[in-house]
């Protein structure tokens, strides 16, 4: 998708057009031959080359209808004449004919039909009527013999009049035998000019449709001039070579989406972050759809997908004040983002075993001070008592969890917990198996509830507590983390488990990328098939509530 011509800029976040640099063409040719004045120029040649072809169809109909009337009006007229009586009996009978009175009767009849000459002839083709008298009883100049022999003769011929289109008809006597003929003509000047009588309706028509080409050519030339930008092939073929080159190399996802929410353009590192459907089309996933149903710019906002961390920007664009898509950026974080936890649980181990030395240095200086006193047996007490309390839960630990990744990180926790004022319990009827599923995974979903636990149980008057509970029955693993906080409540876990929510503000934190704790342990049972729940407290000491999250163990995990 080319949202700008030349080169793409940016200001107050549009896109906006900076024309193409000096020296990439003529300006002359680029002037006078532009995509849209070609399509002009050709359009109007289309437009020419039909309207001659459509001139000259029809004037050749015109012309043939001409003659097709003419031809029937002379045949018409010279059937009547034939059929007349007193042309009838006169051609029978010679002798007692009234030429005279038929040469009137023939006239009156050419004059009344605007026909060019009426001529009749008897079976020697002698005329006994013309326009001119002088040539009465001369041979009647043209074809005749199939029009005595009984037939039709319809023809353009030159006579003594000039050029004519005329019909001769037989004239039968009473006994039916043929006695003569009547030919009826019309000048071929007086076909011409009924033509040309017609020819202005035609030429207006002709008229009317070259305006309307025209104006419709010219409106597809700003057309094409509109769709394309004012860019010309060439700088299009450069543009669009440009851009492919350009989206393939980033090392970001982009997607452009149209203002429809259709992807309209991806490149390959869009297509390797997020998933595809049926068909090969991406699927922007609930989370960006968010983003996108917005409105509103975003720049970094960290989304979690089923199997990724994402940092997304989200920008409008628009091309001369119209929104024309939304383009989006993404930026693959899930291995910064797992190497982050992982070094914020080191530094909160390493803080917590300062701690812890600071402490067992002090309780050393006691024990120290006892033997100096004189006090060995009560040194030995105490130092005793201090072991056997430390080592608890580094024996419950580490004989009931097999996984060292998930042993090490409640020790730390119970350690860290306990420096922030909260007792980590773990129960004794905890048990893990090690290869269920991947330590990575494992340690994403009890590191994240615990440290959930402890900031709900640090908001909540004393005593503060954290029990945590993991079980694997067959073909599960089961993990349950208590609190003595306020609790989550059932209807709060699906909006716990959107990116942003906070324990802290209990609300969708628009500002920035906290929370993405439980998001993450949405992630996991997503890509797992699992369940996660909330279960409301039974008794008081249930404390504000208990998460679940129930994984399934689908084949056995190499290390």
């Amino acid at each position: 998708m080319v949202l700008t011509g030349g080169r793409t800029g940016r200001a107050s976040g549009r896109f906006v057009h900076v024309p193409a640099a000096a020296g990439t063409g003529s300006p002359r040719r680029r002037r006078h031959w532009t995509l849209a004045s070609r399509v002009l120029v050709l359009q109007l040649l289309v437009v020419g080359i039909v309207l001659v072809a459509a001139t000259a169809a029809l004037g050749w109909q015109l012309r043939t209808d001409t003659r097709r009337d003419a031809t029937t009006q002379v045949a018409d007229v010279a059937a009547a004449v034939a059929q007349a009586p007193d042309v009838r009996d006169g051609l029978a009978d010679p002798a007692t004919a009234d030429r005279a009175g038929i040469q009137q009767h023939v006239e009156d009849v050419r004059r009344a039909t605007g026909v060019y000459f009426i001529t009749v002839m008897d079976r020697d083709k002698v005329r006994w009527t013309h326009p001119d008298p002088s040539r009465i009883g001369q041979t009647f100049v043209g074809n005749a013999d199939a029009a005595l022999a009984g037939g039709e003769v319809v023809e353009t011929y030159t006579g003594t009049l000039g050029p004519s289109v005329r019909a001769v008809l037989p004239v039968r006597g009473p006994d039916g035998t043929v006695v003569g003929a009547v030919a009826a003509g019309v000048a071929t000047g007086s076909v011409t000019q009924a033509l040309v009588d017609r020819l202005p309706v035609l030429v207006l028509a002709l008229a009317l449709a070259l305006a309307l080409s025209l104006v419709g050519s010219w409106a597809l030339s700003r057309w094409v001039r509109r769709r394309t930008h004012g860019l010309e092939p060439a700088d299009l073929t450069r543009m669009w070579e440009v851009n492919d080159a350009v989206l393939h190399s980033l090392r970001e996802g982009l997607v452009v989406v149209d203002p429809s929410g259709h992807v309209q353009v991806a490149n390959d590192e869009a297509r390797r972050l997020l998933p595809t459907g049926e068909g090969g089309e991406l699927e922007l996933g609930p989370a960006l759809t968010r983003l996108l149903e917005a409105g509103e710019d975003v720049v970094d906002d960290v989304q979690v997908t089923d199997d990724r961390v994402l940092v997304v920007s989200r920008l409008d664009a628009h091309w001369e004040g119209r929104r024309v898509g939304t383009v989006v950026t993404l930026r693959d974080h899930t291995e910064l983002q797992a190497l982050t936890r992982d070094l914020d649980a080191v530094r909160a181990l390493a803080e917590a075993l300062r701690s812890q030395a600071h402490e067992s240095a002090n309780r050393l200086h006691v024990v120290v001070t006892l033997v100096e006193q004189g006090q060995p047996d009560r040194a030995v007490e105490f130092a005793t008592a201090e072991l056997a309390a430390a080592q608890q839960l580094t024996d419950l630990v580490v004989a009931d969890v097999a996984d060292p990744a998930v042993a090490a990180l409640l020790i730390g926790k119970s350690a860290q917990a306990a420096e922030r004022g909260v007792e980590l319990e773990v129960e004794p009827d905890t048990a893990l198996a090690e290869g269920l599923l991947p330590a990575r995974d494992l340690v994403t979903v009890v590191g994240n509830l615990v440290d959930n636990a402890v900031e709900a149980a640090l908001e909540a008057p004393g005593p503060r507590w954290v029990r945590v509970r993991i079980t694997a029955p067959a073909g599960r693993v089961e993990v349950r983390v208590t609190d003595s906080g306020e609790g989550l409540g059932a209807a709060g876990l699906e909006r716990a488990m959107q990116r942003g929510w906070s324990r802290k503000e209990h609300r969708l934190s628009p500002e920035g990328a906290h929370g993405l704790g439980l998001a993450l342990v949405g992630q996991v049972v997503r890509r797992h098939g699992g369940t996660v729940r909330v279960e409301e407290p039974v008794t008081l000491d249930d404390g504000g509530g208990t998460v679940v999250v129930d994984l399934p163990v689908r084949v056995a995990v190499t290390r």
